[in-house]
Formats: structure tokens, sequence, C-alpha cells
């Protein structure tokens, strides 16, 4: 079962998520602020993050950049769901690693499908940080081994 990380402060918006998200079969998570969205993120391992940006502590573009820095994170696909909905609030937010830009008011409709589209891009494995790849020849750096 997927589940999706709602980072939202206002209360109706996430009732009218939750309501989609679980009637689409999926786990509901939710934060109302930054810092608890990190470390939900972190911890609970969601499979898509929506994103409010106007959040009271850490903002949603910190959240983003911060998720992207993070070894744990930074593959995690993420939905920025936002009031801003001017053309530079949507570049900064996917030149800061957002994957997809959802404007308020939206449809839950096209955002479950926005979901659902994340949730089904294949998934690239990636060689670990310490691990150098050149054609046939692996170099772990971690071991220090050559393969």
């Amino acid at each position: 079962m997927p589940t999706v990380l709602l980072v939202e402060d206002e209360r109706d918006i996430a009732e009218l998520v939750r309501y989609h998200v679980e009637k689409a079969g999926m786990r509901y998570v939710h934060a109302g602020d930054g810092g608890s969205a990190l470390r939900l993120a972190r911890g609970d391992r969601p499979d898509v993050v929506v994103l409010d940006l106007m959040l009271p502590g850490l903002d949603g573009l910190e959240v983003c950049r911060q998720l992207r820095r993070d070894p744990v994170t930074r593959d995690l696909p993420i939905i920025m769901l936002t009031a801003r909905g001017e053309e530079v609030d949507r570049v900064v937010g996917l030149e800061l690693g957002a994957d997809d830009y959802v404007v308020k008011p939206f449809d839950p409709l096209e955002l479950r499908a926005r979901v659902d589209a994340k949730l089904n891009r294949p998934r690239v494995a990636k060689a670990p940080d310490d691990l150098i790849v050149r054609g046939p020849f692996q170099l772990s750096i971690a071991t220090q081994k050559a393969r």
C-alpha cells in the first residue's frame, strides 16, 4: 500500500486530500509544519510527498531543499500544492527539485492522478554514493574493494 505524506497546515484541505488518498487505497500521513514533514519523510519513508509552500516554521521551499539534500529522501517524488501560482513561484519550486506543481484551488481527482503518475513511474536503481562505476569496473570506497 503506497504512502502519501501531505504537508499542509489548512485542516479543510488536509481532510479533502485524506479522503481522496484513502479512497484510492493509499496510506495517508499528515504533517502540519515543515519540521514535522522532514521527520516523517525520513522516518516513515512515504512513497510521495504533497507539499504546501506556505507553512509555519520551515516553509515548503526549504523542506523541498532539505529533502533533496538528504540521501534518504533525495529521490522521493515531491508534488507542490500551493496557492502561489505565479510563473516565478512554479519555476523556483521546480528548480529546487519538485517533480510537479499544482495550484490551489485544485481538483482532487487531478491531484490523485498526479500522485498515481509519480507512484507508477519506473524507479532507476542508483549505485550507492560510495560506489564508483566505470564500465565493468566498480570501486567501493567504504569497503576499499574493486571488482
